[in-house]
């Protein structure tokens, strides 16, 4: 690569800590569980009882995923009463899983 190259593409380059969240928030779309979860919410609003049931497995572990989730600012949450309901953050979410979905399906 020639040196007038290298420098345009380092001065397009964002900053190492946009760099390090952006990795923080694939390494939260990179385990199943949390991608089933992440699947999930896309079609609706659920508890962690609902997302239990629909994942077969127990409350705890699906809470801890959820925890994380809620960490790396992938999902929000709603009370109602003694309930706490769970979806997607925004629609950037539902969008980049849709997007990562399609591009493993191509041939």
């Amino acid at each position: 690569m020639e040196d007038s190259l290298v420098s345009k593409v380092k001065s397009a380059m964002p900053p190492e800590d946009d760099l390090f969240e952006v990795a923080e928030l694939f390494k939260a779309f990179g385990d199943m569980t949390r991608a089933k979860i992440i699947c999930a919410l896309s079609e609706s609003e659920l508890c962690v009882s609902d997302l239990a049931q629909l994942l077969e497995m127990n409350q705890s572990a699906v809470s801890h995923q959820l925890r994380l989730l809620k960490q790396a600012r992938l999902v929000k949450t709603r009370r109602d009463g003694k309930v706490r309901y769970y979806s997607l953050a925004d629609e950037h979410i539902k969008e980049m899983f849709k997007v990562a979905f399609e591009h493993v399906m191509e041939e």
